[in-house]
């Protein structure tokens, strides 16, 4: 199954990446200056109209949310980015993690974002030519995001690859785990799909076996995670997560799951370690 960004652009998985996404950003940045490495970026900008956007969960995504009232906080600051990209109403645009990122810099801050492909690099680099203190990268941001994390000041790292490689939850895990070893400061942040608890609870048991034991696992599922084809759900887990991590995803995952889920989607947020 393929999880490109611009085959899924706007739809619930990216609400859940990108509410807790814009939280993060804000927590390392109260820290001190940050500086924001993007594993597996994409084209940084959708237009969910056009031939790029191939399904349509968008209008089960962001559609909807754009639509709903009583939108709890970190859901409605979401909603104000894709606002902002389209000043004229409704959801022609939507903002992938680079815009989103971008936007928020400060002059100390830094963003790069890396892309295997060139076309879409094309694109990336287009997206985040009006912002100064972001950069986009081609090659492949697995191999590259540990040689960058170790020279960064307060590194802050996305790891959200297609999974379109059978060995990208093993190399996500094994990226991710190095890092914050290296660094026990990085925040590191794993987007991944929600197909089965199989593969689920393997990626998790590989953090673990790698001396990860404290980490923030949050999901949000629509569906029973009964057939394998299928994205049913979503989830992040946050390795170093900062304070108030646990209540953030709640909101999040628990609006996603009850807004936009089914009579069976439901929620589930915790701690390990």
């Amino acid at each position: 199954m393929n999880y490109r960004h611009s085959f899924h652009a706007g739809n619930f998985a990216d609400i859940v990446k990108h509410a807790l996404l814009l939280w993060l950003l804000e927590r390392r940045q109260a820290q001190g200056p940050v500086s924001v490495i993007d594993t597996h970026a994409g084209a940084g900008l959708y237009d969910l109209t056009g031939d790029g956007a191939r399904s349509k969960e968008a209008e089960a995504g962001i559609a909807r949310l754009m639509a709903a009232g009583d939108r709890p906080p970190l859901i409605e600051a979401l909603a104000a980015e894709v606002a902002r990209l389209n000043p004229d109403g409704g959801v022609t645009f939507y903002p992938g993690s680079p815009l989103l990122i971008a936007g928020r810099l400060g002059e100390d801050d830094r963003y790069v974002g890396f892309e295997l492909h060139p076309p879409v690099l094309d694109l990336l680099t287009g997206a985040l030519e009006a912002f100064p203190q972001a950069m986009a990268q081609g090659g492949d941001g697995f191999d590259q995001a540990r040689t960058w994390a170790a020279e960064a000041t307060g590194a802050f790292v996305l790891i959200d690859p297609p999974f379109e490689q059978p060995d990208d939850y093993n190399r996500a895990a094994d990226t991710a785990a190095a890092i914050a070893r290296a660094d026990p400061r990085a925040t590191v942040a794993i987007w991944t799909p929600l197909k089965d608890m199989e593969t689920f609870d393997g990626f998790l048991r590989r953090l673990d076996q790698a001396g990860i034991k404290r980490m923030l696992v949050a999901e949000a599922r629509l569906r029973p995670l009964t057939d394998p084809m299928k994205m049913n759900g979503c989830a992040v887990v946050v390795l170093n997560p900062p304070p108030g991590a646990e209540a953030a995803a709640d909101e999040v995952c628990g609006w996603v799951a009850a807004v936009l889920g089914g009579e069976s989607a439901r929620s589930e947020v915790w701690m390990t370690g």
